[in-house]
């Protein structure tokens, strides 16, 4: 038997408090979690001006979604309620949605996502940490990718690495790059993200120990081998011929970025070419420009746009061996052909600056610094040239 109301008001106030401490999910259709593969946690995206870039926002649109829901944005830091920005999209066979969006140069930004209808969301998603920034490319050999002597990371927080997960703060050993040591990349980033007060994104995939020659597309062809034969073939007719998997690799990591989706690519090479202890595989300088041209090329032509290439002079290998002139002068003769611009010239660390006390190949803790410190050197007067234009 149910009881009398004696005091109906008292008992709509306790009624009324009790339902707004109850959750939202209560009153309307539980929000979906909207899945994004773009922009990914501590994703930088290469700026077009000083003072913008776009975001690429791609996802998969929830079951219940319609062609007139909208794909609203905003930057809001926790705790705010900005407005949002309707984005124009366009959806493919799979149910994957598209849009970008012009941003200001910077970050960390904090950026939902949400698919509405009539002002109600129906799925939305949050990413915390997305940057519009420099993106750079690392590629070479081992002075390049994870074979010093220290691991470092980013010190300013504002240096990010492509992993095949996604990004993720710049922390060596670096993914997509050979070795589990250090790298100069963290300190380079970290060189650059003060100078330009911008995040920084880096995409390592340099190869410990390789020539120019294994950086070269399938089926090309030089008379000698390089030392490690791992990514080259021997042909019937005498000469060799490059497996073009390390080409391929590079190609499809570069790929998602997009054109004009980085700015430039440092390359770090030359050691392998340079003063080998079986003379018939050393590569002649000669040869050094007119494969590293190639390479070069192919790699715009595959990418489908133009972007510059920054050579480093790279050919030391211990303190009796420092250094070959000839691969040198082929590295500079890149520079003034206007094939390449002027990396640092990394064959002047020596001493401490390289492991083992001085005798080996690699670098030094306080060599890897010195490292990106020089290619920030080199890049930043170059960018700033860049961005007043």
């Amino acid at each position: 038997m149910p009881l009398p109301i004696t005091n109906p008001r008292r008992c709509w106030i306790r009624l009324s408090t009790l339902l707004f401490l109850l959750p939202p999910a209560l009153f309307s259709a539980e929000i979906a979690a909207l899945r994004l593969s773009s922009p990914l946690d501590y994703q930088v995206f290469q700026r077009s001006t000083g003072a913008q870039g776009k975001i690429l926002f791609r996802g998969a649109l929830p079951e219940t979604a319609r062609a007139t829901d909208a794909l609203e944005v905003r930057f809001a830091r926790a705790g705010e309620s900005p407005p949002w920005t309707r984005l124009a999209r366009s959806t493919d066979a799979q149910s994957e949605w598209r849009a970008e969006m012009d941003a200001p140069a910077g970050g960390w930004h904090r950026v939902e996502v949400r698919i509405s209808r009539q002002g109600s969301a129906l799925a939305a998603g949050v990413v915390e940490h997305v940057g519009v920034g420099e993106v750079f490319v690392v590629l070479g050999q081992s002075n390049a990718a994870n074979h010093g002597e220290e691991k470092l990371k980013t010190a300013t927080g504002l240096v990010a690495a492509l992993s095949d997960q996604g990004w993720r703060l710049s922390e060596d050993p670096q993914p997509g790059a050979s070795g589990g040591g250090g790298s100069f990349i963290p300190a380079f980033g970290d060189e650059m993200a003060r100078r330009f007060h911008v995040p920084i994104g880096v995409v390592a995939g340099a190869v410990g120990a390789t020539s120019v020659r294994e950086w070269l597309p399938r089926g090309s062809r030089f008379p000698n081998p390089p030392t490690l034969t791992g990514h080259v073939t021997h042909r019937a007719e005498g000469d060799w011929e490059s497996k073009g998997d390390i080409h391929e690799s590079t190609i499809a990591r570069l790929k998602p970025l997009g054109r004009r989706g980085f700015r430039a690519v440092l390359w770090h090479q030359g050691e392998s070419d340079a003063n080998q202890r079986d003379t018939s595989r050393t590569l002649p300088g000669d040869d050094y420009q007119r494969l590293f041209l190639q390479l070069a090329r192919r790699v715009r032509s595959e990418l489908g746009w133009e972007f510059p290439w920054f050579v480093a002079q790279a050919s030391y290998h211990t303190p009796d061996d420092p250094g070959s002139a000839d691969i040198r002068s082929a590295q500079a003769a890149l520079w003034t052909s206007g094939i390449a611009l002027p990396g640092p010239d990394t064959d002047a660390l020596t001493g401490d600056f390289r492991d083992s006390g001085g005798k080996g190949v690699h670098f030094s803790g306080k060599g890897l610094r010195e490292h990106g410190r020089l290619w920030a050197e080199k890049v930043a007067p170059w960018l700033e040239a860049q961005l007043k234009q």
